[in-house]
């Protein structure tokens, strides 16, 4: 029997012809025109409720899958898309997610340049530590520092723009350095600089090759994998920034006082911005903590302003500065299985970057344009010199910290990059920073990623016992070799490699613990109960 409303047609209308039509399966294909206006007539009064709420105060989204994952359809679960934001997403244009909003070029130039302040320092010291390992003229530093702000402008321009199937279109920045610079060093002190050039081109064109073989594994990633490595790089993340400001244990001068001073202050001074600004001053909070940080420095006289002085105007990245690349693929091996676990750690930011700024993703799609911008990025800086590219995990703090999810926002920060590459003032003026001071702004954008990994697990079923147990072996075995350097130093150098990745063996064992209980262990139980009933008639 329909219902009282459905049966009774509105005051001066003719009946519609009875019920809404059916699906063959018995469901209805749409709702009735009453239900259907007051659905319309509730958004739009949920929409302007939304606008009025504190954004502090306002709950995250429910519309969005724990692993970022869209639903079938393109939206997320709740039918519609997430266009609430922030409040540095404020006035977006309705229908416009504020992760593809357009804001004021000047608004826009300064979150830009706040990023590029707190990342500054990683291409920075990775240059200096491979031009002091190799033992490089000073002249051929400045041009490999060059080529690292360009390429690193140019990848968070692809990954942000998202040109083609490059770039998921999201608040990405890239970056040389970290684990793909210490194998590159490796090579290169084993086999020569040129091979060690040549094994970047030959891991970026291996990316491109197996990439369609590791999108068909990211169903076996679900959130509960993809949040404990997200736990585990942001540790890792938090342990590189307080390395920035003790220095290398066992190294002279480590937890120099005057640095941990100065790491501290300047954690304070983001505390104290973040506390009593509003709008525009408390989403510049990290940047103006790293200033009044640096401005504390100065008067302590612990800045080296000669770094700053003469030199050009203009310095542009030579191509091939080593000469001409030699591809030797038992040389490349490190550096191309590092990729695979590279490949993972790029699947987990790609989805943690979704969850920060409240976009619905697949990752099925949207993962392998990560990986496929970091392969072409990383593809032209090896002919440039320069250790695989790789995605930053510490914008994703910066967003999260200040609210603007605006791509557009890292978009800029390329283009300042690229700027920075070529003025040679400027990235002279950006080195003097203390990496102290550095340090201390990284350990808190660092730590914000953390706690996004545990808010992932927090929806993961950490309350069925057996999902407990796989993050807890999974974060045993990822954060040995981070909490315990060297443990692996006995093991053969390749295998080595790979062990002292804390994110890829950290990763490795919750996919594999995931499908061992959640896959194949259901599977068995399920057959071995088949067989017994059928045993029984």
């Amino acid at each position: 029997m329909s219902s009282p409303r459905q049966s009774r047609p509105p005051a001066g209308q003719p009946p519609a012809g009875g019920p809404a039509a059916k699906h063959p399966s018995g469901e209805p294909t749409a709702l009735p025109s009453e239900i259907s206006a007051l659905s319309d007539t509730c958004e739009t009064f949920n929409s302007q409720l939304t606008q009025t709420v504190d954004p502090d105060e306002r709950p995250h989204s429910e519309g969005h899958r724990p692993d970022g994952a869209r639903p079938e359809g393109g939206r997320p679960e709740g039918g519609r898309p997430d266009t609430t934001g922030s409040s540095a997403d404020e006035g977006a244009p309705p229908g416009v997610h504020p992760v593809d909003e357009s804001r004021p070029l000047g608004r826009i130039l300064l979150f830009g340049i706040q990023h590029v302040l707190v990342m500054a320092a990683t291409p920075i010291s990775a240059i200096f530590l491979m031009s002091a390992t190799l033992g490089l003229r000073a002249g051929l530093t400045v041009d490999l520092l060059s080529a690292a702000f360009v390429l690193s402008g140019v990848g968070s321009l692809i990954q942000s723009l998202g040109p083609w199937k490059f770039g998921p279109r999201l608040p990405f920045v890239m970056l040389p350095g970290g684990a793909p610079l210490i194998l590159f060093l490796a090579i290169a002190e084993q086999h020569g600089i040129r091979i060690a050039t040549g094994a970047v081109v030959l891991t970026a064109v291996f990316t491109f090759v197996v990439l369609p073989v590791f999108s068909r594994l990211l169903a076996y990633f679900p959130a509960l994998v993809i949040g404990t490595m997200i736990v585990i790089v942001g540790v890792n993340l938090v342990k590189v920034g307080a390395v920035l400001v003790t220095g290398q244990p066992g190294s002279p001068g480590f937890a120099n006082p005057t640095n941990l001073g100065l790491g501290m202050a300047t954690i304070g001074f983001t505390i104290v911005f973040y506390l009593l600004f509003t709008g525009i001053l408390r989403q510049l909070a990290v940047m103006l903590g790293l200033f009044a940080g640096t401005a504390l420095a100065a008067a302590l006289g612990a800045i080296d302003g000669a770094g700053a002085i003469g030199g050009g105007l203009v310095n542009l990245p030579h191509l091939m500065p080593f000469g001409s690349p030699e591809f030797n693929l038992v040389a490349a091996l490190p550096l191309m299985l590092y990729s695979l676990a590279s490949m993972a750690e790029a699947t987990g930011q790609t989805v943690i970057n979704a969850e920060a700024v409240g976009k619905a993703i697949d990752k099925r799609t949207d993962v392998p344009k990560t990986v496929r911008a970091d392969a072409l990025t990383s593809l032209f800086g090896g002919f440039f010199g320069l250790p695989l590219m790789v995605t930053s995990g510490e914008n994703i703090g910066i967003v999260r910290v200040t609210g603007v999810r605006s791509r557009f926002v890292t978009a800029a920060a390329g283009v300042v990059l690229i700027v920075i590459g070529i003025l040679a003032p400027v990235t002279r003026a950006i080195s003097v920073i203390p990496t102290a001071v550095v340090g201390g702004t990284a350990m808190v954008v660092f730590a914000v990623i953390t706690v996004l990994g545990i808010q992932m697990l927090g929806r993961s079923d950490l309350d069925k016992h057996t999902s407990t147990f796989i993050c807890a072996v999974a974060l045993a075995l990822g954060l040995l070799p981070i909490l315990v350097p060297g443990v692996y130093g006995a093991f053969p150098p390749n295998v080595r490699i790979l062990l002292e990745s804390g994110v890829a063996v950290g990763t490795f064992a919750a996919a594999v613990l995931n499908i061992l209980f959640h896959h194949v262990r259901p599977g068995v139980a399920a057959r071995l109960t088949t067989a017994r009933t059928e045993g029984d008639r």
